[in-house]
């Protein structure tokens, strides 16, 4: 069993490492729509800080790793997202948390081997999977925790259906609290249904156990059950 926390990689808009619900990073890159890397994470949208604190919220312990993608806006190419997650493969990352998807069915075989790629390295993606009746990837592919979105869940919990590989994680849409916001104005979406999820698993896998989709939702089943009340996806 290692010894190093869990280490969640975070793809989205960076992540604003000043800000009180985030802590240290443990690294990160941002990578440009051809799929070149450059050093400068920093969010400027405010997304991926919301999303990482979401997942922190759950598993203050985790690691972060930030990969930026978005940049003026969210959305990014496909380019950018494949190299996203096969960097983040590359950094021993456990969880890969997608708060996003492409609903472009073009695109589904680049992903499917970069999903691929990543459980061979160990890391297990977490992903937003049918949102208002349209299946997103690669989310809704083999090998990928799918998310959706369950407003009646409450805030810090998610329920599992389904059996085995084909089961279907539901969570909160709402993201961590702001003193003085109220939840419903907040930032909120089934981007952070994707992020409670990863927290979860953060909070009950072990670093470096390579764990299946199947593993994912026992451990879901078993550490799932929160307390708490009861956006943007691109192609």
């Amino acid at each position: 069993m290692s010894d190093r926390p869990v280490r969640v990689a975070v793809i989205d808009s960076g992540v604003n490492a000043s800000h009180p619900h985030i802590g240290t990073v443990a690294g990160g890159v941002a990578i440009a729509a051809d799929g070149s890397t450059h050093p400068d994470y920093l969010d400027r949208l405010g997304h991926g800080t919301a999303v990482a604190a979401a997942i922190k919220e759950r598993a203050p312990g985790a690691d972060l790793l930030t990969v930026k993608v978005f940049h003026r806006d969210l959305t990014a190419p496909i380019e950018a997202l494949v190299a996203a997650i096969d960097w983040s493969a590359g950094q021993q990352a456990d969880l890969i948390n997608l708060s996003l998807g492409t609903a472009n069915p073009d695109h589904a075989a680049v992903l499917a081997d970069a999903v691929a790629r990543a459980i061979d390295a160990g890391a297990l993606l977490v992903a937003a999977g049918t949102s208002d009746g349209v299946d997103y990837l690669p989310g809704s592919l083999p090998g990928v925790v799918r998310v959706e979105l369950d407003w009646a869940c409450p805030r810090l919990g998610v329920t599992v259906t389904g059996k085995s590989a084909a089961a279907v994680c539901r969570a909160s849409g709402y993201a961590r609290p702001m003193p003085g916001v109220p939840l419903e104005r907040n930032l909120k979406g089934i981007s952070f249904a994707v992020a409670n999820t990863t927290g979860v698993l953060a909070r009950e896998l072990r670093a470096g156990g390579r764990a299946s989709v199947t593993i994912a939702f026992e451990a879901l089943r078993r550490g799932g059950a929160g307390n708490g009340q009861r956006d943007n996806l691109s192609s």
